[in-house]
């Protein structure tokens, strides 16, 4: 699964795949994105390929296939 975009929120993560757009709380991510400040979260990078998402500034990273497998897109 590849994300075409990503986007942090206060409340946590959106993640686009194959046009469906998923949104996970921060503490359904990682407890290292649980503790992050905002700005941590906000500077968040999409691998090129679409396969991966990381936080440079608390050297975070989260594979997006195991994220979304599973998981109900939000209504839009």
């Amino acid at each position: 699964m590849l994300a075409s975009a990503v986007e942090a929120t206060d409340t946590g993560l959106m993640v686009v795949v194959d046009g469906l757009s998923y949104f996970f709380l921060w503490e359904e991510c990682s407890e290292a994105l649980a503790k992050a400040s905002d700005l941590e979260r906000k500077a968040l990078k999409m691998s090129p390929s679409g396969y991966g998402i990381h936080w440079p500034l608390i050297d975070e990273d989260l594979a997006v296939g195991p994220l979304v497998r599973g998981r109900e897109p939000v209504s839009n």
